[in-house]
């Protein structure tokens, strides 16, 4: 064998023995890691339903761009499409929808089932109450008489659509008419979709339209420039928010419609909700974080009502805030998730902690792989020093005749030509063989054999 391999095989033959000594402690982490890879899940998985609203409506617009967004981050968005809030809370419920848009005033702490509980995620953008009318109505009071809406006592007599029963609207407008004094079911309401009550509206069916939603609705772009259609001006919206504190008051500036045409002509006052994003408490906190980050970058912009950067905020929840929201709006983007993809810095930081715990627990465990690796390797050469033993045992009893003995040692001897050691223990080998031709000379009765003098250190 060449000096090559002898070395060669000295290295190998230490590199087992760390491995074998140090395996159980190295196995450890990784069943630890595992573990709580297992228990922490901290992987979000790769598809979430999002309930949206009707066609063209602001609900299903924002929703495609969260899809779009979270595409971009491997999350597929499932759009499922309702009359809107009221049904949307109804999909949460049901388990049918993960995440859904819900206007203020359609849930409350109260009314959340336990088993399903839900936490939002923010209020993205306000919605404000758009009533719609035409200044000659079919049955003006009195005849003739051009209709100025300013309160909503002025309803009395006109044929009013209040939106789809899936919505937020019809329950919304109830609570507002009885504060008026007005009993919903003797004025004149329908409950028509979106786009039948604007058929229906400019067709000359109705005489006034109401909907609750962001200025980004198609249809309230549209009739916010139809001639003929005016805008109710909310002359009492103060009041109206300090009654429901779910409502706050906003003004539509003049000319913020179109500039170039003046529309609208005058400042108008109105009261809106606020539109929030809600989610299942059990909803994956990835994901729940990762609405959130999208949140301040699609509703953080200044719009009709509301300057750059007010929104999302955690302001006129009527249900519990996600912790993962309040960290994304409070903290923003951690550092990792600023320099790395979302699904490597998510699993870093949702597994650090038990990185650290598991530090912890083999850090103290492998100062015992030196030791554990120094009984292996002498353990070896250590487990024959009980036969050289037991052979001057019996022939200090007299239990065996010497030849037989002396065979017995050089068995013993071959039998050491075999061990293999790392060239660091083998003066332990060597020390064996000393003490082995010890016990021979004592066994052969040579001079000296039995003196104590003359035996190995």
């Amino acid at each position: 064998m060449s000096k090559l391999s002898r070395t060669l095989r000295y290295y190998l033959l230490t590199l087992r023995d760390l491995l074998v000594s140090a395996g159980p402690i190295a196995l450890l982490p990784v069943l630890l890691l595992g573990l709580a890879y297992w228990w922490l899940n901290p992987n979000p998985p790769r598809e979430v339903t999002l309930a949206t609203g009707p066609a063209q409506s602001a609900y299903e617009r924002f929703g495609k761009a969260y899809a779009e967004a979270l595409a971009r981050e491997g999350i597929t968005v499932h759009l499922l499409p309702s009359e809107g809030s009221a049904a949307n809370l109804q999909l949460l419920a049901e388990g049918r929808a993960d995440l859904g848009f819900v206007q203020g005033g359609t849930a409350s702490a109260e009314s959340a089932d336990d088993d399903q509980a839900l936490v939002s995620l923010g209020s993205l953008f306000v919605e404000p109450i758009w009533v719609f009318y035409r200044p000659s109505p079919a049955s003006p009071e009195p005849a003739g008489s051009k209709l100025t809406l300013n309160s909503l006592v002025q309803l009395r007599g006109l044929r009013v659509n209040v939106g789809a029963p899936g919505t937020g609207v019809p329950a919304l407008m109830n609570q507002l008419l009885q504060a008026n004094g007005q009993d919903p079911a003797r004025l004149k309401l329908s409950h028509l979709p979106q786009t039948e009550a604007v058929v229906a509206f400019l067709g000359g069916e109705l005489d006034v339209v109401v909907f609750a939603s962001a200025p980004e609705s198609a249809f309230v772009r549209m009739l916010l420039q139809t001639p003929g259609v005016q805008l109710m001006n909310f002359v009492q919206s103060e009041a109206y928010a300090r009654r429901f504190p779910y409502l706050s008051p906003v003004t539509l500036p003049r000319g913020m419609v179109d500039l170039a045409r003046d529309l609208p002509g005058r400042e108008l006052r109105l009261v809106a909700s606020t539109t929030s994003l809600l989610a299942h408490e059990d909803t994956h906190p990835a994901l729940q974080q990762l609405f959130a980050q999208q949140a301040l970058r699609l509703h953080g912009g200044a719009g009709w009502f509301n300057r750059a950067r007010e929104f999302p905020n955690l302001n006129h929840s009527e249900l519990p805030l996600s912790r993962e929201a309040e960290r994304a709006y409070t903290e923003g983007p951690s550092i990792l998730q600023r320099h790395l993809p979302f699904w490597l810095a998510n699993l870093v930081q949702r597994m650090a902690l038990a990185l650290g715990v598991i530090v912890a627990i083999v850090l103290p465990l492998s100062r015992v792989i030196p030791p554990l690796y120094t009984f292996r390797v002498r353990s070896r050469v250590f487990r024959w020093y009980g036969r050289l033993r037991d052979i001057e045992g019996r022939f200090d009893r007299q239990e065996a005749d010497a030849p037989s003995l002396l065979a017995e040692l050089d068995e013993v001897e071959q039998q050491l030509g075999h061990i293999h050691l790392p060239l660091s223990y083998t003066d332990e080998l060597y020390a064996l063989r000393s003490h082995l031709q010890w016990v021979r000379r004592r066994l052969g009765g040579e001079p000296g054999a039995n003196d104590p003098a003359s035996a190995p250190p």
